[in-house]
């Protein structure tokens, strides 16, 4: 049985209790097994602290256990009989606004932590004003800690609506409140008896529930290829297929298509999986596509519809996140990866920096360091087939690549 896959990041400020949470719900769904419970168990009591530490499922690096803090961005897995799951527990530092922007970058939903004793902090906005520029679909408010304020509703309602009145300046489409307490399992799984004035839903349940079919672009047909197939073999004689995966539509044995960059058309002559032949295929499924037209297409060549075309482009507007120890250089050349294709491109201008505080454009400096975002201008050696970010997350989402060390140096979407 094919059951969906839910993907959320947790972020928060420090001692938030993220880790806390994650592994609080791993525990409770029975995602761990009985060796790890004992494992955490053990180092619990030899650290001195009361009852199993949780968060050390997921803090895995020394330096975070010595510390008891995220650094880098950790991924568990887990699954319910309603779905599978993939978890990206996030830093809260802002040294590591990147981390956290790698592992918020594919999420349906963000869980953001806050602190019920100290209510919405500078951190809070940051990682809110992060999950609006990645345009993640649902954002949910933990806020957690709520047995030491002795579960009071007015705690509740008051961090409430102090973020209902901040949020109302970003581009949020959907956002939930659930009181918890991590450490003592509240409304994280199970309902909490402490907490009779909270009549919504336990976080396990919202996630299984959330709708997220939505989230994908079922209208602007984008499918970039990955890999040409040619068997030679004799059963497959004259066998040549396009595999890769849908970013974008919905594409059906017999649709018109058309091939970019060299604009010839076809039709879809078949659309086999893994399994066999599928009558259609649409986001994020990995396919291979027939075509009936002999035509000369190759990895980074992209199939769309001819009345519904990507911007063709080699000037290109970014957003960027900077993740590299060396600054931004102006003028500079890197490499640039965009869905399958390779291209190098030239910095031409740094329009701003932007506070992720305040949202605030800084206009007089522009020395982009690392965690900095800011907005750019690049010209690419040969045009992309982009779309603006806001509309399709995966063919409007670049990587720059520093061509001398091989490193990712900034993850970019076009605005």
């Amino acid at each position: 049985m094919n059951t969906e896959l839910l993907r959320f990041s947790t972020a928060g400020s420090v001692d938030d209790g993220k880790s806390t949470l994650i592994g609080r719900l791993l525990y409770d769904s029975k995602s761990i097994f009985e060796d790890q419970y004992d494992a955490i168990k053990t180092a619990s009591e030899k650290r001195g602290e009361e009852g199993v530490n949780f968060a050390l499922l997921t803090d895995g690096l020394k330096a975070e256990r010595e510390q008891g803090i995220t650094i880098d961005v950790a991924y568990r897995y887990f699954s319910t009989p309603k779905r599978k799951f993939i978890i990206a527990d996030t830093p809260g530092h802002i040294q590591y606004t990147r981390n956290m922007v790698t592992g918020s970058s594919t999420a349906n939903v963000a869980l953001i932590l806050v602190d019920a004793r100290h209510g919405i902090v500078e951190q809070t906005r940051r990682h809110a004003i992060i999950s609006s520029l990645l345009q993640i679909p649902h954002l949910v408010i933990c806020i957690n800690k709520m047995d030491l304020v002795e579960y009071a509703q007015e705690v509740y309602e008051s961090i409430r609506q102090e973020f209902e009145q901040f949020a109302a300046k970003l581009v949020v489409q959907d956002v939930s409140f659930i009181p918890i307490s991590a450490l003592k399992g509240d409304n994280v799984v199970d309902r909490s008896n402490n907490m009779p004035w909270y009549e919504g839903a336990t976080l396990l349940y919202y996630l299984e529930n959330v709708h997220i079919g939505s989230d994908h672009n079922f209208i602007d047909t984008r499918f970039p290829v990955q890999y040409v197939i040619r068997p030679y073999s004799d059963d497959f004689h004259d066998y040549r297929g396009y595999a890769g995966r849908v970013a974008g539509g919905i594409l059906k044995k017999g649709d018109s298509v058309m091939v970019l960059p060299s604009g010839f058309t076809s039709t879809i002559d078949k659309i086999d999986t893994a399994d066999g032949e599928i009558p259609e295929a649409f986001p994020p499924m990995s396919v291979t596509l027939l075509l009936k037209d002999d035509i000369d297409i190759s990895r980074g060549d992209m199939i769309v519809r001819e009345s519904n075309k990507p911007e063709v482009s080699q000037d290109i507007e970014l957003r960027i996140c900077w993740f590299n120890e060396r600054p931004l250089q102006l003028r500079g050349k890197y490499e640039i990866r965009h869905t399958t294709q390779t291209a190098r491109c030239i910095i031409q201008e740094v329009q701003y920096k932007m506070d992720v505080n305040t949202l605030h454009r800084n206009l007089e400096d522009k020395e982009i360091r690392m965690n900095d975002i800011a907005r750019i201008s690049i010209r690419t050696t040969k045009p992309l087939f982009v779309d603006a970010y806001s509309k399709n997350r995966i063919t409007g989402s670049v990587l720059l690549v520093d061509e001398g060390t091989n490193e990712t140096v900034a993850a970019g979407m076009v605005i």
